[in-house]
């Protein structure tokens, strides 16, 4: 009893904080939509033809880029997690490039690639393997292309963490029963990575649910429910139909979430316990390593590709005009917005280092830990995620405009939204992760007399080091590189660099927005090198651990 109070405790402010940054603004929202019809206008919605159509089409996009982004990340996740390799290291950093960049860059490489002109289809037809272009370009094919493109990382980063963390005496288990490699993969790595896999692909359908960025650029007449929703907000300025609209896309993603929540509570996958374990077997065997490393090489290069294009533009005089070599574009850049790119740095990082930490206090008591409110804390975690940027954007304007918390356009508003829009990747990190740690580590610290505290920053956080880093990573580049979530709430003290990249691409300056995305990567790449560094000091383990006192030492 005296633990699930010590839970409750814990658990509380986190309760309250989500109640007033969160749950109140969906809440303003929701009353604000059944004000005047109620329910009339969901039942109006299934009624028409138009909108039931929207909503199997993003299903439909949502389900496939799920799926290939599975059977791409599983393979690389694996090649990361479980060889020897010294270019791992850098396929990995390689592979996370579309966490660094704003989504804006991200459609206009599609669009410089998947063009008639492109570079596809002029590969295609100089090797004679066509001869007219192509038409993928504003195409659902397109859609899932830049989708796959942003969500294979997810994927990765759920993925990685899952595998490192299966018990190596587990396996030695089943080789020295005469497994061959492949059967222990099949019967127990494949089964006990299963959390991993269920929390990439949730995470994954959330995020191409409410994908915005790529229907709207290289989808051409293409429409989802997120472009509807923002169509009517700004274009028609039908909050509440807009709402509506925002409220229908939260359920899939509910129903994902229940689904589960229900199967991974049915099973156990503790494979983490107390007991010493063997250092884990690489995997060396040629024919399983080198396809491996192959199929990982081929996603790296076509990333590369992909970046080389936007990273060469930054480079160019005037792209598709004049391609000699120019650094006045930086120059116009730095000129232009340094001040924003400061911002971004500053709001980014302050928000990254509250939302992991948050992140991983929430996933603990979650998956550690039985208390009133637990189901609320789970349910609110995922529809962090799955509410569109811009209805969150809009939600804070409507909730934080007035006294006395006249937050709009301020610096603590842009963290408030950083730190809640990104924190459900920690927690679902976190929850993975832990989902494997056998509760007798804390156990047998608490019978050597240490407090739950020190236990948790002791054993368990250690133990997540792997799932706080990811957690912390991408909630700082998702912070530097957001655009829907605060185009509505920037000002100009607080102006950032995905503002300044949308406007000049809206003013066509091409070769300044490329090189603001060139330097971002760059300094984003530096902060992952000292989140890396920081983490890795600060969750070394620790073995010692306080003795309890004697009753001798006691009356002493």
């Amino acid at each position: 009893m005296e633990r699930k109070h010590r839970a409750l405790l814990l658990a509380l402010p986190t309760v309250l904080t989500l109640l007033f940054f969160f749950v109140a603004p969906m809440v303003y929202i929701l009353v604000h939509t059944l004000h005047e019809n109620g329910f009339s206008d969901f039942v109006d919605f299934f009624g028409d033809p138009f909108y039931r159509n929207i909503l199997w089409v993003t299903l439909r996009v949502s389900l496939v880029s799920t799926a290939i982004s599975l059977v791409l990340g599983y393979p690389t996740a694996f090649y990361m997690a479980r060889t020897k390799s010294r270019m791992k290291q850098v396929m990995m950093i390689v592979i996370l490039f579309p966490f660094l960049v704003s989504a804006v860059v991200r459609s206009y490489g599609w669009m410089v690639i998947l063009g008639t002109n492109g570079l596809l289809n002029q590969l295609l037809q100089s090797l004679g393997l066509i001869s007219a272009p192509l038409k993928i370009l504003n195409t659902e094919t397109a859609v899932i292309i830049g989708m796959i493109h942003l969500l294979v990382p997810y994927m990765v980063l759920s993925l990685v963490g899952v595998l490192q963390s299966i018990d190596p005496n587990v396996e030695y288990a089943a080789y020295s029963l005469g497994a061959s490699p492949l059967q222990t993969f099949s019967k127990v790595v494949f089964p006990l990575s299963l959390p991993g896999i269920i929390s990439g692909c949730l995470l994954v359908f959330i995020q191409s649910l409410e994908d915005f960025s790529n229907p709207a650029t290289i989808g051409g007449d293409y429409t989802t429910l997120s472009i509807e929703v923002y169509n009517i907000i700004t274009g028609s300025y039908d909050m509440r139909k807009g709402s509506v609209l925002a409220l229908l896309l939260l359920l899939p993603a509910v129903i994902a979430y229940l689904l589960n929540k229900y199967w991974v509570n049915k099973k156990s996958f503790v494979t983490v316990t107390g007991k010493p374990t063997q250092a884990r077997k690489l995997i060396e065997e040629p024919h399983i390593k080198w396809p491996l490393f192959a199929f990982c090489l081929i996603v790296s290069a076509i990333i590369i590709l992909f970046y080389g294009t936007v990273i060469f533009a930054s480079f160019v005089r005037t792209w598709g005009v004049d391609f000699s070599l120019t650094l006045d574009q930086y120059r116009k850049a730095l000129q232009y917005g340094w001040d924003s790119l400061k911002n971004s740095m500053t709001l980014g990082l302050i928000s990254a280092v509250i939302g992991g930490l948050l992140g991983m206090v929430i996933a603990y008591i979650t998956a550690k830990r039985n208390y009133y409110g637990k189901r609320f804390i789970e349910v609110a975690s995922v529809l962090m995620f799955a509410v569109p940027g811009t209805v969150l954007g809009i939600s804070y304007i409507l909730g934080f405009n007035s006294k006395p918390l006249a937050l709009t356009g301020t610096g603590l508003i842009l963290v408030i939204v950083f730190t809640f829009r990104n924190m459900p990747v920690a927690i679902e990190s976190g929850t993975t992760t832990l989902l494997q740690i056998d509760n007798s580590i804390e156990e047998a610290s608490t019978i050597l007399g240490a407090d739950t505290g020190y236990s948790f920053r002791r054993i368990t956080l250690p133990m997540l080091k792997n799932a706080f880093f990811s957690g912390i990573v991408y909630s700082f580049t998702k912070a530097i590189t957001a655009v829907s979530a605060v185009i509505f709430l920037v000002s100009p003290r607080w102006k950032l660099v995905t503002s300044n990249i949308y406007s000049l691409f809206d003013m066509a300056k091409y070769g300044q927005a490329a090189a603001f995305v060139t330097m971002m990567v760059g300094i984003l790449l530096v902060f992952i090198g000292l989140f890396n560094t920081v983490i890795n000091f600060l969750l070394a383990p620790r073995s010692k651990v306080p003795q309890a006192k004697t009753k001798t030492e006691e009356s002493k």
